[in-house]
Order: C-alpha cells, then sequence, then structure tokens
C-alpha cells in the first residue's frame, strides 16, 4: 500500500490478535486492539481507523450493539470476524451495518482480499462528521449515545434520539423528510411527515433554551430540517 492503512481490532481473544498482528503489520498496516466493545468503540472516535475488524462475542455484550453504535457515526468499513457461522448471523450483521462478514477460523489471504475490497468501497464514501456535535449550549456524543443542555443531561426516548442524531450526521446540511423518515426509522416502517414534525417539536422542546425561536433545530419549509453547523 502507497500510505500505511490504520486498522482496528476489536477482539478479545489474544490468539486471534497474536494471528492477526505481524501479518498485517508486515502488508504495511497499523493495527489497533481493543479487547471490548466500549474500548473500541473509544479508539473508534478518537484514532477514525480506515477498516474496523469486529468480533461478535466481546465480554462486555454483543458484538452486534457496538455495530449499531458504531454506525450512528462512522461509516468506516466493518467487517465482522466471529465463529458464528449460520447464515441468519450473517444476515443479522450484515442487516445491522457490517459491509463484510469472515467466519472464524479464516486465513491471511482472504482477510487481505476483503481489507482491499474495504478500502476500495471506503474511497467513495463522504468523510464522517464529528462523533460530538457541540452548539449553543447542546452537545450530543455518538459515541455514547448521551445528550446535553447546557451541562445538563437530556432524557430522549429512543426514537427521539434516532431523529437527532440522523440530524447530528448530516449538520449543516438540509435533511429531506424522505431522508429522515428513513434513517430515522427504516424503510420498512410506515410513518407520516405529520409525525417528524411532532417529534421535531418534541425535540426541541428538549435541546433549544427557547424553543418557540430554535437557534440549533431549523425548519427549511417544504424541505425538511437543518441542524447547524457545530461551533467552529
Amino acid at each position: 500500500m502507497e500510505t500505511e492503512k490504520t486498522l482496528l481490532v476489536i477482539e478479545d481473544e489474544p490468539a486471534i490478535l497474536r494471528f492477526l498482528r505481524p501479518s498485517l503489520e508486515g502488508t504495511g498496516w497499523r493495527v489497533l486492539e481493543a479487547a471490548t466493545g466500549r474500548a473500541g468503540q473509544d479508539l473508534a472516535a478518537t484514532k477514525k481507523p480506515d477498516v474496523i475488524l469486529l468480533d461478535l462475542g466481546l465480554p462486555d455484550g454483543d458484538g452486534l450493539d457496538v455495530l449499531k453504535t458504531l454506525r450512528q457515526w462512522t461509516s468506516a468499513p466493518i467487517i465482522i470476524i466471529s465463529a458464528r457461522g449460520h447464515e441468519k448471523d450473517k444476515i443479522a450483521g450484515l442487516d445491522a451495518g457490517a459491509d463484510d462478514y469472515l467466519t472464524k477460523p479464516f486465513g491471511i489471504a482472504e482477510l487481505m482480499a476483503r481489507l482491499r475490497v474495504a478500502l476500495r468501497h471506503a474511497s467513495s464514501r463522504p468523510e464522517d462528521a464529528p462523533p460530538v456535535y457541540e452548539r449553543e449550549g447542546l452537545k450530543v456524543d455518538l459515541t455514547t449515545r448521551r445528550v446535553w443542555l447546557r451541562k445538563k443531561e437530556v432524557r430522549l426516548s429512543p426514537q427521539q434520539y434516532d431523529v437527532l442524531s440522523a440530524l447530528v450526521r448530516h449538520a449543516g446540511r438540509v435533511v429531506s423528510h424522505k431522508q429522515l423518515l428513513k434513517e430515522a426509522w427504516g424503510e420498512d416502517r410506515v410513518v407520516t411527515p405529520e409525525s417528524v414534525r411532532i417529534f421535531v417539536h418534541q425535540l426541541r422542546r428538549k435541546i433549544e433554551p427557547d424553543p418557540v425561536r430554535p437557534r440549533c433545530l431549523k425548519t427549511e419549509p417544504g424541505v425538511g430540517y437543518r441542524l447547524e453547523s457545530p461551533n467552529e
């Protein structure tokens, strides 16, 4: 590879790490290791790896939950590496946002081929927004799914958070009603634009100091909504 790429391995089995590191570093990869999902999320946020390898069986929770959280704010390719080889496990991982799925045991040659494909796909993706959004006293941390207003934590329902996180990922840009419906509810849910309006109204009451005169979450009449760009 022309330039060194960073690979984050979220895996708690020392034998797998001993197998991966020398082979990957020998081909020009910089390897970061995390033995828990929480540590992996923190490294993904601070080091911004080019590709993530994620085991599903982690000591602090299911890897699918880690995957779903990562996908809230990063578009980096994520390849699942797991002993769960059933078709339903692969489908669950891909549906949750993984780019690829490797069943243990696997060979380095196969892994390298998957990494090359992941890098090609990543080259056409837009740059990620920062995982922490801050503006006008509002702070949203996409890695922990927590929200604060003027340093006081705000409690949101899961659906309210999904709407807000979708807007955070596109901060500074207009998000159409159709796009917001797709990202916050999914393509299979039947939700009306009126429901979106209600959720936005509820969000403003929780994240705006003055909901009547919003300074962060703006309406673009007839088009959708825009969360203003974070403070520079």
